[in-house]
């Protein structure tokens, strides 16, 4: 039968001496003889079982976790699954850190990233839902309307990304600012009060939508020439829009399209949607507060 020295086991593993008398002084790797000399020798089996310690420690195993897999009280399997759940985790933990201290870093602001960064997913979701409160409380909505915007969540997933994160606490910040509540506020009681006079407030069908595209298109045409919003130029790319929203209903034309735009256009709610697709993963929002700044200066 084959016996290893500790100092050829130090040879055969990398560990040091000390190390292996530590491990054999444990019980983790049984003595298997003596030398003539009285020194201590070690079988196969000794080797395999320092060999299989120093690969768990490696990993990040603690000793009495080692001792219970080489008790058979615990199999390798097992070990393993646990430690990568705990790493999994870690990772996630590491790189939050390293998300808030990249936002921190563009913005300069410490306590307010670190906490809203900290928030669970119904903390996050309360905030959101806080805000859908004070705006649509106690008037009449369109339920589809209003059904929709409150079906939003917030996703943030538990390991952001240092944009997602940005996104997150521009969102916090934007939903919980009195002025933009109040702004939204007054879109929410016109809606309500077209909703009373009959216009169908459901949301924007495909038309509509195709419209409002064939607008920002028009205007990011304007934008890209030059063409300064209050010169004949731009009459003519705001007699084009018109021409396509008068043959689809419940689009304003004209001196009503310029109303509208002061009704419904806070560039900001736009940002709201845009913020929400990058928390969430979302196909980006395209940005148009260019367009609708242009055009609402071209009509009014």
């Amino acid at each position: 039968m084959t016996h290893y020295s500790i100092g050829q086991l130090a040879r055969l593993t990398g560990l040091s001496t000390r190390t292996i008398r530590f491990y054999s002084d444990s019980g983790l790797i049984p003595v298997a003889g003596r030398t003539s000399g009285g020194f201590r020798t070690y079988d196969l089996d000794g080797l395999a079982r320092l060999k299989l310690v120093r690969t768990l420690r490696d990993l990040g195993v603690d000793l009495p976790t080692a001792q219970r897999v080489l008790a058979r009280e615990v199999s390798v399997a097992e070990v393993a699954r646990t430690h990568a759940e705990a790493i999994d985790a870690q990772m996630r933990t590491l790189r939050l850190r390293r998300a808030v201290l990249r936002v921190v870093a563009r913005n300069g602001e410490v306590e307010a990233v670190h906490e809203l960064a900290r928030l669970s997913e119904q903390e996050r979701q309360a905030i959101l839902d806080d805000f859908f409160d004070e705006v649509f409380g106690g008037l009449e909505m369109d339920p589809a309307f209003r059904d929709r915007m409150r079906s939003v969540k917030v996703e943030l997933p538990d390991d952001p990304t240092a944009e997602q994160l940005e996104a997150w606490v521009e969102l916090a910040n934007l939903v919980r600012d009195p002025d933009f509540r109040a702004s939204i506020r007054r879109m929410s009681e016109r809606h309500q009060e077209l909703r009373a006079e009959g216009v169908d407030m459901s949301g924007p069908g495909p038309e509509q939508m195709a419209a409002f595209q064939y607008a920002m298109d028009q205007a990011a045409e304007a934008l890209a020439a030059g063409v300064d919003p209050g010169s004949p130029d731009a009459a003519r790319f705001v007699a084009r829009i018109d021409a396509k929203w008068q043959d689809v209903p419940n689009l304003p034309t004209g001196p009503e399209l310029a109303r509208w735009l002061g009704e419904f256009g806070d560039p900001r709610s736009e940002r709201y949607w845009i913020l929400l697709a990058v928390i969430n993963g979302w196909p980006p929002v395209p940005d148009t507060s260019a367009q609708r700044t242009w055009l609402a200066a071209a009509v009014g």
